[in-house]
């Protein structure tokens, strides 16, 4: 099977990002870039020199609805005809696009001030710009097949950085494109969502997280080729490295727990004392997931009042 990586340039801090190119029939690609002009005009330009043109595309799956992975969906599809595929957790991330990444009440369970919540509500209203609803989209489930000319991609469902993030697995060489669940030099940030299961709950990303990546450790991968970055060639030595820096961060977020509690916008200082206008939201991502997976393991309680949630040792 015959697959090219795509280098699409974004705005955002994470830098470009990889696509894929699945260069036999159905011709398909894997997550888009964002909606940039400088962004279309590199994907353009890549297919050309490839020997395709946008027209050429007849599906496309999202590994998640981040827009640097989903913004040029909807252009792509007007101009081609192309299916769009995503996770059902995350299909009216796509099919609707109507909220930001950033839910108010979330925030707000977190103890965020209200001047820094609108701060970030303003920050993620710019980002969501960069993508536009899809017309017509499809929803894929863990373990779904897309079928090529030359065999198939199956879904991982890997739950974590988003509740949908899926990997496609190729098994005839167990060769992986991850989106961003695997990543070479940096961790993927468990963003905080709401449960889609239960829209009431907070989404368990840091542990799910981890399950995923046991998951994955089990397929043993040969290669994985990610969004940002280079490929992984050696997971096992990859996984410990990532189990090690989720440990280290635990004891590192139990050990600044004081008597009296804390919450999740104070944990994020602690951290994280000196990020600034996105990243601050990704730092209380980071802060609730970590508080939230040592409630879980039974290292932290967790008082949830009636606006603020505190933990305690």
């Amino acid at each position: 099977m015959r697959i090219e990586k795509l280098v699409i340039p974004t705005p955002f801090p994470v830098g470009p990002i990889n696509i894929y190119l699945v260069a036999e029939e159905p011709i398909t690609l894997v997550d888009t870039g964002p909606k940039t002009d400088e962004a279309l005009s590199a994907l353009r330009d890549q297919l050309r020199k490839l020997g395709f043109t946008v027209a050429d595309i007849g599906r496309i799956i999202l590994t998640h609805t981040h827009e640097d992975h989903c913004g040029l969906a909807g252009i792509l599809q007007r101009e081609s005809g192309a299916r769009v595929y995503v996770h059902e957790w995350e299909y009216r991330n796509i099919s609707q696009h109507r909220q930001t990444r950033v839910n108010r009440d979330l925030l707000r369970r977190a103890g965020v001030p209200v001047e820094e919540l609108e701060a970030m509500a303003g920050r993620y209203e710019l980002i969501h710009t960069y993508a536009d609803a899809v017309e017509d989209v499809e929803a894929y489930r863990d373990n779904q097949e897309f079928v090529f000319a030359s065999g198939s991609l199956r879904v991982i469902h890997t739950p974590g950085h988003t509740p949908g993030s899926c990997c496609l697995l190729r098994e005839s060489n167990r060769m992986m494109l991850s989106g961003d669940t695997i990543l070479k030099n940096i961790t993927p940030n468990p963003v905080l969502n709401p449960d889609p299961i239960d829209p009431d709950r907070r989404f368990p990303s840091l542990g799910e997280y981890l399950v995923s990546l046991a998951r994955i450790r089990e397929l043993a991968p040969t290669v994985i080729r990610t969004s940002h970055g280079g490929d992984v060639t050696d997971f096992e030595e990859h996984f410990h490295r990532l189990v090690r820096h989720v440990h280290d961060r635990q004891t590192k977020v139990f050990s600044l727990v004081p008597k009296p509690g804390i919450n999740g916008w104070e944990m994020s200082k602690l951290i994280f004392p000196h990020v600034e206008n996105i990243n601050r939201f990704l730092a209380v991502s980071e802060a609730v997931a970590h508080l939230d997976l040592a409630v879980a393991d039974g290292k932290l309680t967790i008082n949830q009042g009636d606006s603020v949630d505190s933990y305690f040792k």
